[in-house]
């Protein structure tokens, strides 16, 4: 009977070096395998076995108070909507409806994008990654599709609907793709334009990552690539690499800078211009539509 290898990377090792890892990063913003990436740049094998080691030791660490359960993000497995069973307060729903409308005489906004040349969504192979790519998409104003792989033909048609109404308000589409570095990493951006083309409408998909030159720049550990892609046959690169390999913070960074690489300045002054002129006006319909409110 064969006896198991044994290495430094054991349970102990992998919760000690986690521990500091996570301290970098708010709950829900790292996922187990972005975790199982950085521990591999600290030196663990890059291995299914050693990922599954650090499953089982976020595990234990999590049941032992080690780590909070709200540390780690699994957008794969979310839950839609809400049972709502709280006691409904009246004194507590009139404050809540005084917020609201203090916030809405207060807060009026153009839309950041409607003066801008470009309509721009930010589409992600890996809906695991929602959380480490929600707040630069929220901060920009820009939506985040996560796409699962190669998008469905119902994903591609809602999202064709969108693009077809902003070429219609003179936009140019335009999505940017964070994906993996394998052979289907490669070939989603083509399919998704072509697909997209296929349903009449016009789209740049710009490949931010992952790319060869970030994958040397970033000294990333290839994979071979998987026996179960096809395309990896006729794919000359240098191996698989996963989007969560990169820090999470530097993919924010990444997404934050091809968002305002489209995005005009000095049409958004004159947007803020406007703005501040039309706020007078919609503070004073509201008052007066509140003045005028009958019992």
């Amino acid at each position: 009977m064969a006896t198991r290898t044994k290495d430094a990377f054991n349970r102990q090792w992998i919760i000690d070096h986690s521990l500091a890892v996570i301290s970098n990063y708010d709950h829900g913003i790292l996922t187990l395998r972005g975790l199982h990436y950085q521990l591999v740049a600290l030196g663990m094998t890059n291995s299914i076995q050693h990922y599954k080691r650090v499953v089982a030791a976020m595990t234990k660490a999590r049941w032992e108070g080690l780590v909070h359960f709200e540390t780690f993000s699994d957008h794969d497995r979310s839950v839609l909507g809400e049972t709502v069973i709280k006691e409904t307060i009246v004194s507590d729903e009139i404050e809540s409806s005084k917020n609201a409308i203090e916030y809405w005489m207060k807060n009026y906004r153009k839309n950041r994008w409607e003066n801008q040349p470009y309509f721009v969504e930010v589409w992600i192979e890996k809906k695991a990654l929602q959380g480490v790519f929600n707040e630069p998409c929220r901060m920009e104003g820009v939506a985040l599709a996560p796409c699962k792989g190669y998008p469905s033909l119902t994903f591609l048609n809602d999202a064709s609907k969108r693009f077809q109404e902003a070429m219609e308000e003179g936009k140019i589409p335009t999505i940017l793709y964070f994906g993996d570095y394998d052979a289907s990493g490669e070939d989603i951006p083509r399919s998704i334009q072509a697909n997209l083309e296929d349903f009449g409408v016009a789209v740049e998909v710009k490949r931010i990552a992952l790319v060869e030159k970030q994958v040397l720049e970033m000294n990333l550990p290839p994979a071979p690539t998987k026996k179960s892609d096809s395309r990896a046959q006729n794919w000359t690169g240098l191996g698989q690499v996963e989007l969560d390999a990169v820090k999470p913070e530097i993919l924010q960074e990444m997404c934050t800078e091809a968002i305002e690489a489209l995005f005009d300045a000095s049409l958004y002054e004159d947007l803020k211009e406007i703005e501040a002129k039309e706020k007078v006006v919609y503070i004073a319909a509201l008052k007066d539509f509140v003045t005028n409110l009958n019992d």
